[in-house]
């Protein structure tokens, strides 16, 4: 009889430590929330679809007008087209995002890019609206893209292909706006 009463007391003993030190489901989840209680699974491409309309509007819908250009100052495009934005376009072009996991994937390995400018010319000065006497500076680049692209095809037959050559040529366009004549800013005005 003794030694039952020391088996149950020693199994209480271990339940109540189970329970109190966070190893039990019921102790670590604190009150009980129902349905609200179960994680949600989110898409991946909504995220993405928020980092896009992040990255267009500190892109495109901020650009600045430059000052005027000066005799004997730079007169050519000095921002070459970054990696990422090539990358962008690339993906605009020949999307690899978007396949279906163990059925059909692509990837993109050992990318190189090479940029060059093609064109870089000014425009004579016209009136713009809402921002007055302008010039347009056009730079035009040609990134050419090398890179090994791999394709996955899950089903009905796996397979893999690799292309190892693979070429892509993206061309980007970089024009911005540069002020003309005495511009008075705005800066130290009196009124």
């Amino acid at each position: 009889m003794a030694k039952k009463a020391a088996y149950t007391l020693t199994a209480l003993i271990a339940l109540f430590a189970v329970t109190q030190t966070g190893c039990f489901w019921v102790a670590s989840q604190g009150p009980y929330l129902g349905v609200a209680s179960l994680p949600i699974p989110g898409s991946p491409y909504f995220q993405k679809v928020q980092e896009d309309y992040q990255w267009i509007s500190e892109r495109d819908d901020k650009s600045p007008i430059l000052g005027p250009l000066v005799p004997g100052g730079p007169d050519v495009a000095l921002d070459v087209p970054s990696d990422d934005e090539v990358m962008r376009a690339l993906e605009r072009a020949r999307p690899v995002q978007g396949g279906s996991p163990m059925l059909w994937e692509r990837r993109r390995d050992g990318v190189r890019i090479v940029k060059e400018k093609i064109a870089d010319y000014i425009d004579p000065p016209r009136v713009y609206p809402l921002i007055g006497p302008a010039q347009l500076h056009h730079a035009h680049y040609k990134c050419t893209v090398y890179f090994s692209e791999t394709t996955n095809v899950g089903w009905p037959v796996p397979y893999s292909y690799t292309d190892e050559d693979a070429v892509e040529v993206i061309y980007i366009d970089h024009n911005h706006l540069h002020m003309v004549g005495n511009v008075d800013t705005g800066v130290g005005s009196n009124y």
